[in-house]
């Protein structure tokens, strides 16, 4: 993609999406160069794998392209392209997980690399949970949204997702814990 004119990069963020929402590929352009860090990490954190971190961003942005037109509220863009992200993981999930039905197993042992140094890296003790555990733990800390903003944007029931976030940060302390992290 060529360089967006440096007014575009230099425009508020509404204006650009309104811009790209009327067809303009270059204000499409800038939306993916200003957003397109924070998607790809934030599918890094759901996944565990940046490999597939960038397949599922492209495909966010294909999504975005697709629909950009809807957005009603420009203003709104960082929340609108979250659900979209949300949505291809929660899709990802259903299209390869077959365990994706599976509970949450208390007792399990996530496998930990021999070295503290790997151990202590946040997103090899994140890849160490499900799925679904993960998805809340990276909304609720990563992204800082609320127990019930995340049961809206999932469509898990509140109570499961407090219990996700619950267990799901337990695990990451006792694993964390061992390697001399406090928590």
């Amino acid at each position: 993609m060529p360089d967006a004119p440096a007014y575009y990069a230099e425009g508020p963020e509404p204006l650009v999406v309104g811009l790209a929402a009327r067809g303009d590929r270059d204000a499409f352009t800038e939306l993916v160069r200003r957003r397109q860090p924070w998607v790809r990490n934030l599918m890094r954190r759901f996944s565990g794998d940046s490999h597939l971190a960038d397949d599922l961003s492209q495909r966010v942005f294909l999504q975005v392209w697709r629909k950009i037109r809807q957005v009603r509220h420009p203003e709104r863009f960082g929340g609108w392209i979250k659900r979209i992200a949300v949505n291809e993981w929660i899709e990802h999930q259903r299209r390869n997980d077959a365990d994706r039905n599976r509970d949450y197993d208390d007792g399990a042992q996530p496998a930990v690399s021999a070295s503290p140094a790997t151990a202590m890296d946040l997103d090899k003790a994140l890849a160490t949970l499900p799925a679904q555990v993960r998805l809340c733990i990276v909304l609720s800390y990563h992204e800082r949204m609320t127990h019930e903003e995340i049961a809206e944007l999932t469509g898990m029931q509140l109570g499961t997702v407090k219990s996700h976030i619950r267990r799901g940060s337990e695990k990451l302390r006792d694993l964390l814990s061992a390697y001399g992290v406090p928590a």
